[in-house]
């Protein structure tokens, strides 16, 4: 399409391919998925949904650009000025709360780094690889001057996303074991918040 700016129709059509192939993915994986299902799941007929995107590959690997940016906005907010155990506690309980909220993207993304990467590989080693540098660059100056205590700090972030996302990708074994009447999300926060605190804490 042009760079002409989209009409309110032509943006609502295109919230609903993402909405409708988030469902698809998600579900089918990225092999499994077809047109017709997404167009399904939109609304849209197969042409329309064909005006909008040219490819299946296309539609998939916008929804994960556009999911990537959702996942690493909590770390740009990761603020420079702020108290640095509260800025790393803020961005443990932000990435949870994306788990609790976004199941569905989450598993999608797990998914695609099971396959190698391959719609998204330069993006993980451009801009992720980027602002990870730079806020373990960040984590690793308030070390520097006793205000966390020192720990690796890139494998620090790879560690949140590990035990905060776990909730997502393997929710059905997370309810498993807590049982049907436990809710994992208030207690999970809870007990981050007290294994990050304890590991970083000056």
């Amino acid at each position: 399409m042009s760079e002409t700016p989209m009409t309110r129709i032509q943006l609502e059509n295109r919230r609903r391919i993402m909405e409708g192939a988030l469902e698809v993915f998600s579900v089918e994986g990225f092999r499994g998925a077809t047109l017709d299902q997404i167009s399904a799941a939109s609304g849209l007929s197969k042409p329309n949904l064909l005006y909008y995107f040219p490819s299946k590959e296309a539609i998939y690997t916008r929804l994960l650009t556009d999911l990537l940016e959702s996942w690493l906005q909590p770390l740009e907010e990761m603020s420079p000025e702020g108290e640095p155990l509260d800025e790393v506690l803020r961005y443990v309980q932000r990435k949870l709360d994306m788990s609790r909220d976004m199941p569905r993207e989450s598993r999608l993304f797990a998914n695609e780094m099971l396959r190698g990467a391959p719609q998204i590989s330069e993006v993980l080693s451009g801009r992720l690889r980027d602002l990870v540098g730079a806020r373990a660059a960040l984590l690793s100056r308030w070390m520097a001057e006793g205000r966390l205590k020192q720990t690796p700090p890139d494998h620090l972030i790879i560690s949140i996303w590990a035990l905060t996302q776990h909730y997502a990708d393997f929710e059905v074994q997370v309810r498993a074991v807590l049982g049907p009447d436990r809710d994992p999300y208030p207690e999970a926060a809870d007990y981050l918040s007290a294994l990050f605190r304890n590991l970083l804490a000056p």
